[in-house]
């Protein structure tokens, strides 16, 4: 199962990113059905899959209906280009392509995944930790930090919830790390995220800036740290 997967996945990789110039989906996105680039990459994706398969004609089904909804996917993303933004689009034709690789592997090789096995301890355990360093950690810190809310934090030109998405980020990371017990790796981070916010505390001279960013800095991190420690105690308890 995992080698068949691991060709189904390389050739669409391949096929998909490497040897798909800009150009041709620039052209694609113009001329949609009638880019003779639509074609082109089509068939460059179907001789890759075919080298990958090693020709394998055991597999000529699954090859066939990779290939064919491989078009169809982009022929239906391609016609939506105007109604749903770039993102959209791209996230849900990868989706598409992947649900269609794993629906071939499981053909062949069907999965032994049981609905029991998903909702083991451990896995509740590691779903609950990762929703709480992300989603729950950020209301968290949203309701205490409001308290301090400066006009200096809220700059014209940051980018739209972009200091949310830095703080999940940061707090998976140290959750990840503490689950791996890399410790020193935790120092890190915080160094480099310190290095980051220098030159906004330098450019300002604000001490009541400096203070909200140290706040904000040690709790977040502070929640990731317990969320982890917790996971690392609990998952020690489970048999």
């Amino acid at each position: 199962m995992i080698t068949l997967s691991l060709q189904l996945l390389l050739a669409h990789i391949i096929g998909d990113f490497l040897l798909q110039p800009a150009s041709w989906v620039a052209h694609k996105t113009q001329k949609k059905h009638r880019s003779p680039y639509l074609y082109w990459h089509t068939l460059i994706h179907a001789v890759v899959l075919a080298i990958l398969l090693r020709f394998d004609h055991d597999y000529l089904g699954g090859f066939l209906v990779i290939i064919l909804s491989h078009l169809i996917i982009d022929l239906i993303k391609l016609h939506l280009s105007q109604r749903f933004n770039e993102r959209i689009l791209f996230f849900g034709d990868q989706v598409a392509h992947v649900a269609i690789i794993l629906l071939v592997v499981n053909h062949y090789e069907p999965f032994n995944i049981s609905a029991g096995a998903i909702l083991q301890p451990k896995a509740l355990l590691l779903i609950t930790g990762i929703l709480l360093v992300t989603v729950v950690s950020s209301i968290i810190m949203r309701v205490i930090i409001t308290k301090w809310a400066l006009e200096e934090d809220a700059y014209e030109d940051s980018l739209p919830h972009a200091g949310q998405y830095i703080g999940m980020l940061e707090r998976l990371f140290v959750f990840g790390f503490i689950i791996l017990q890399q410790w020193e790796v935790i120092g890190f981070l915080l160094a480099a995220k310190s290095v980051f916010r220098f030159g906004d505390l330098s450019k300002s001279k604000d001490r009541k800036l400096t203070e909200y960013i140290l706040i904000g800095t040690l709790l977040s991190f502070g929640l990731a740290i317990v969320t982890g420690l917790a996971y690392n105690h609990l998952i020690s308890l489970i048999r």
